[in-house]
């Protein structure tokens, strides 16, 4: 949206100091920037209000660069673009890369059709169904609900290895915001919980290796010497785990860039390892890392939006996880997975990890992405209270197909845009439980024991889901 800047005042003269501000304001660009409550400073474009910038006409043409389309270039400049790119090299030094190997934990659709659905697409095909197919397909999602649906047990543990990042006693440099610590040491509580992590056996020092009594490959071989984030954005997970457990390795692996990482605290402590990995997860063959050859591992995320949730498992499974096997080849080494699920609206079937789960119930790629738009409707709702609940999901699911039986002269947006917010919110989580236990059904395929909890109340986050492996044997045999 073209933001103009608010009307000026003049002065009583016509002239003088305003004039002189008006005469200023015609040479900059006049797109008004709300937050700095200014015009842009930039020099607009010939025959045109607005810089190159703010120009609709060319925001129209700007396609997102092949090398790294986290910025975007003019369709008439891309070709020279693509030879002075500054992220060219990095591509190049990745590509050359013994672990990199494009597109290994992506999986295949399978079907010839395209491969990634984003969010306008999802809505748009919703949009376009009838009343009566819309709510076929809510009876649908309720009746493979009440189906599979588990009781998910609400699993709210906070380790006293981590009482000293709840209680504030750290270096205040360090950012803190109190409900993302209670998620941290939760995820970190639940691991242990779950058997694959041990307590220190000192939590005032944590990496005394005397208390410890193990070093890394040839030591107690419960214990675990590595710890890899996936989608670890600045890393204070990984922060919170290494300092508290006393692990010694850790591996962050982020495509993104981001400011004020717990990267430089990790490197300040001479007992870690720390190395940062910037890849894509569909790229990487873990396997080929030599930062962890021959070490025990943890497989860690904390809010992992959409895809990035299936393109893990898969990665942790050597980028060989195919439905149509039945064998499948994990790193020996690979302690257990601990992945807090995130934004199932981005998910995309053909990286979702157990499609034939889906196609066994009946689902189809195109209402399977129906679902996961409906999933953004679980975080709409005033969470002060306990929404996920199961039976009160069901409950509002049968309201919502009531209150639609006079709407079938209505469009389906219009239907929508009727619902009340805590029935879509209850909607939202029936879908993220399908999709979830999904996940945690494909895990148990795989010969591992696994488990989804709702790691903190929903008033804390309603992104509450998290997902635990680990291999029902201490080192599974490579097939």
């Amino acid at each position: 949206m073209r933001h103009l800047p608010p009307p000026t005042s003049t002065s009583a003269g016509g002239c003088g100091p305003v004039e002189e501000e008006e005469v200023t304001t015609k040479k900059r660009c006049q797109y008004w920037l709300p937050n700095k409550r200014r015009l842009c400073a930039n020099t607009p474009l010939p025959f045109s209000r607005f810089c190159g910038n703010h120009e609709t006409t060319a925001e129209a043409r700007r396609i997102p660069c092949p090398i790294d389309p986290s910025h975007s270039v003019s369709g008439e400049n891309l070709k020279s673009h693509v030879k002075r790119c500054p992220f060219k090299k990095q591509a190049q030094v990745l590509e050359s890369q013994p672990y990199y190997s494009k597109g290994i934990n992506s999986g295949s659709s399978g079907d010839g059709k395209a491969d990634a659905w984003g969010s306008a697409a999802k809505r748009n095909a919703i949009f376009r169904m009838s009343v009566q197919d819309f709510n076929s397909l809510l009876g649908k999602i309720k009746l493979i609900h009440s189906a599979i649906s588990m009781v998910l047990p609400h699993s709210y543990i906070v380790p006293d290895a981590c009482g000293k990042w709840l209680n504030q006693r750290l270096d205040r440099k360090l950012p803190y915001q109190e409900k993302h610590a209670m998620q941290q040491a939760s995820i970190i509580g639940n691991i242990e919980a779950f058997g694959m992590l041990q307590k220190p056996k000192d939590l005032t020092n944590p990496f005394c290796q005397e208390c410890d009594g193990s070093d890394d490959v040839d030591g107690d071989e419960s214990r675990v010497s590595a710890v890899v984030e996936f989608g670890a954005g600045r890393g204070y997970l990984t922060h919170m785990l290494t300092d508290c457990y006393g692990i010694k390795k850790a591996f962050l692996v982020e495509r993104k860039s981001y400011k004020l990482k717990a990267d430089r605290s990790l490197r300040q402590n001479q007992s870690i390892s720390l190395e940062r990995l910037r890849i894509d997860i569909a790229d990487l063959n873990l396997d080929e890392v030599h930062f962890l050859k021959g070490l025990r591992h943890l497989a860690i995320g904390k809010h992992l939006c959409g895809p990035a949730t299936d393109l893990t498992i898969r990665c942790c499974l050597n980028g060989e996880y195919n439905q149509s096997k039945e064998t499948h080849s994990t790193s020996s080494h690979l302690k257990g997975i601990a992945l807090a699920t995130c934004c199932h609206h981005l998910c995309q079937w053909k990286h979702y990890t157990n499609t034939k789960f889906l196609v066994s119930l009946g689902i189809t790629e195109e209402e399977f992405h129906a679902m996961t738009w409906f999933t953004s409707w679980a975080v709409d709702a005033d969470h002060s209270s306990e929404l996920s609940d199961v039976s009160h999901q069901q409950t509002n699911l049968s309201t919502i197909e009531d209150k639609q039986s006079n709407l079938e002269d209505s469009d389906v947006e219009e239907v929508i845009r009727r619902m009340p917010v805590l029935d879509r919110a209850h909607l939202g989580f029936i879908c993220k439980e399908i999709i979830d236990i999904g996940r945690l059904l494909s895990l148990r395929d795989q010969g591992m024991d696994a488990q989804l909890v709702k790691y903190v109340p929903s008033n804390i986050s309603p992104e509450n889901h998290l997902l635990l492996a680990k291999s029902r044997f201490e080192f599974p045999t490579v097939i």
